[in-house]
């Protein structure tokens, strides 16, 4: 956490809160990640351009439900675990939604075995002389080592770090590209932003529930505004507490749309790769072939040194994204054992920290037992994605019910800001309904 002492001022304006940005960097390690390397392609591979729209938006709607929670956190120095458990309904232990939550945690951790099985396909496909199971075992226990140690400071700038890889891996494979046949062309933008949809577009709606701001990611976000410090440094209610929760607000939402523009643009050229590349030649996504398949993407754009690219770029992808969600997810874990009475809370900050770099550094090695049993990465990584897909609806949930019935009123967003939220909301409960019905019917 941030040493700034409690009741530091924010800072004047939305230029200088640049400077305090970094919990939507560690998100956005984790967003431009699975959803982007592998579900963006494969939903463009299937349905070409068609659905350019649809990730676009799948991006930007769900922004308010973050920020909404964010807002929470930052006034009140709450969880998202605490939130949910706080919406009414039956309980036991814990509120019902925190329940729901619990079996899609599992998918959650579980999913990092199908990243650590995609970096054991990039690193077979590069000659390294070693068993994909014995590549698996060396990346998880890589990660437990880094998170083992590490703090706040030091998983921000290793994202932040990954992210600039990852991106202009990216965008330099999307502007060469331009020099081949398989060039984008208007033509093809202007055919998804048409507003279609596909006969069948479940798979569409999976990729919702996994690109741009995931369930995971919304679930995420107020955990590192609360390591990054915002709410300690809003302090006591006193004379100066109405400023200051406000000022560091602002500088939360400047972080979320900021990592917003990163990931958007990410998703985007994902997506365009995928339907220039991937679609023209009727190439589809399997468990077996996943990362030679998305290596096509790279190879058409840069000829034979696209391989040596692909591989640099979804390296780091898939590692930032397990970095970043084991992270986050061994902070959930040790907020959601004492709240279901399995273990006691830790009676202070240190222990608290100790006991987050223990499930730090569990959590990987439970991805390689993962995939070693069961060597699926695309079926792990889509049954994640409809996991977060159907909690979505909750999350949106959880933040109306915060707005209207726990934040303070003078805290409360105006008309524009909450009409906005009602929308994101509505997106996240229909992506989250239609998934239901797309697996029980």
């Amino acid at each position: 956490m941030s040493k700034l002492p409690r009741g530091t001022p924010p800072p004047t304006s939305w230029f200088k809160s640049l400077r305090y940005i970094g919990p939507g960097l560690i998100l956005t390690a984790g967003i431009v990640g699975t959803g982007e390397l592998v579900v963006t392609p494969a939903v463009a591979a299937e349905y070409g351009f068609m659905l350019l729209w649809l990730i676009i938006l799948g991006c930007l709607i769900k922004v308010f439900v973050q920020v909404e929670l964010g807002r929470y956190a930052v006034a009140t120095g709450t969880s998202t675990l605490e939130m949910m458990d706080a919406v009414p309904g039956p309980r036991f232990r814990v509120g019902w939604m925190v329940w729901v939550f619990v079996p899609v945690y599992v998918a959650m951790i579980s999913v990092i075995g199908g990243m650590l099985g995609g970096m054991a396909q990039i690193f077979t496909m590069a000659g390294l002389p070693l068993s994909p199971a014995t590549t698996t075992i060396i990346m998880g226990a890589s990660l437990a080592l880094l998170l083992g140690v590490g703090r706040y400071r030091l998983i921000e700038r290793f994202c932040v770090g990954l992210v600039i890889l990852f991106t202009l891996s990216t965008i330099f494979a999307l502007v060469a590209l331009q020099f081949t046949d398989w060039r984008v062309t208007a033509a093809d933008i202007v055919q998804g932003l048409q507003f279609e949809l596909p006969a069948n577009f479940g798979v569409a709606f999976a990729a919702l529930g996994l690109i741009g701001v995931g369930a995971a990611e919304l679930i995420y976000y107020p955990y590192w505004c609360l390591e990054k410090g915002y709410a300690a440094r809003v302090g006591k209610r006193d004379d100066g507490w109405l400023n200051r929760v406000r000022g560091w607000m602002r500088v939360m939402q400047v972080d979320a749309f900021a990592s917003l523009l990163v990931y958007t643009a990410a998703t985007v050229v994902f997506f365009l790769l995928g339907a220039a590349v991937l679609h023209r030649q009727g190439l589809r996504l399997a468990n077996d072939d996943m990362v030679p398949t998305l290596a096509n993407m790279y190879l058409e754009s840069f000829g034979p040194a696209g391989f040596a690219v692909f591989l640099i770029g979804a390296f780091a992808t898939l590692y930032s994204t397990a970095f970043a969600a084991t992270a986050a997810n061994a902070r959930l874990l040790a907020n959601l054992l004492p709240m279901l009475g399995i273990i006691s809370p830790p009676p202070d900050e240190p222990s608290r920290l100790r006991r987050i770099h223990g499930l730090s550094v569990g959590l990987p090695l439970y991805g390689v037992i993962v995939t070693l049993i069961w060597p699926k990465p695309l079926t792990l990584i889509m049954i994640n994605g409809v996991g977060q897909a159907l909690l979505l609806p909750f999350l949106a949930i959880c933040a109306l019910y915060l707005r209207y019935h726990k934040l303070p009123a003078e805290l409360r967003p105006g008309p524009v800001w909450t009409a906005c939220l009602w929308l994101s909301a509505l997106a996240l409960t229909s992506a989250g309904i239609w998934q239901l019905i797309d697996r029980l019917f």
